[in-house]
């Protein structure tokens, strides 16, 4: 299997850090240059079927796009340590706050990154209201972070799942615009020092 992926996008570390947590390491890792436009180019299109990545090839006749799709594939093959659920109750909340995660604090401080941060011009017409409305949205999500983290020791329950590696990606990924959760999210910081803290993290970078 082969892995496109690119440094300086928040979604394939997603990939990279679920991978490190699990051990996997036989897929072989193809940088794509944004920058370049190799996202665009045909045989990139033809492979994956939309300009984005990450892109797992399984074969010829397959590959997965979506970091979350990819994720949940390779958690079939490598099923421990358990990232998704191991029973209805917990796919549901894993499943449940992964959704938050991703449309309440991933989303909007990607956006805010794309609009705000010089370098990312090139890559599209940024609109500065967009990044101001974003950061703002992400900046009230977490207050819902911190008051599930007062309650548990991981957004999900007691261990690191799938909805832990979105929120930590992508907050981490919006320093590029010197957003931190404010201060007084005491639960939100002491989560986050622990995740960046982890082997994976520096794996996922």
């Amino acid at each position: 299997m082969k892995l496109y992926d690119s440094r300086r996008a928040p979604n394939p570390r997603r990939v990279r850090w679920f991978m490190a947590e699990k051990g996997v390491e036989d897929i072989e890792i193809v940088d794509v240059d944004l920058f370049k436009g190799e996202h665009r180019a045909p045989d990139y299109l033809a492979r994956a079927g939309i300009a984005n990545v990450p892109a797992l090839e399984v074969d010829d006749a397959l590959t997965i796009t979506e970091s979350v799709a990819i994720c949940r594939y390779l958690e079939h093959l490598n099923p421990e340590p358990n990232m998704f659920g191991r029973d209805p109750r917990e796919m549901a909340v894993i499943e449940m706050w992964s959704r938050r995660v991703e449309l309440m604090v991933a989303m909007p401080l990607m956006m805010a990154v794309r609009h705000a941060h010089p370098a990312l011009a090139a890559l599209e017409k940024q609109v500065p209201e967009v990044a101001e409305f974003n950061r703002a949205w992400a900046e009230r999500s977490m207050k819902m972070l911190n008051r599930q983290l007062s309650k548990t020791e991981f957004i999900a329950g007691d261990r690191v799942t799938m909805a832990d590696i979105l929120a930590a990606t992508s907050i981490d990924f919006a320093r590029m615009v010197q957003f931190e959760p404010a201060e007084e999210f005491e639960h939100v910081h002491r989560w986050l020092g622990a995740m960046m803290a982890r082997p994976a993290a520096a794996a996922g970078t």
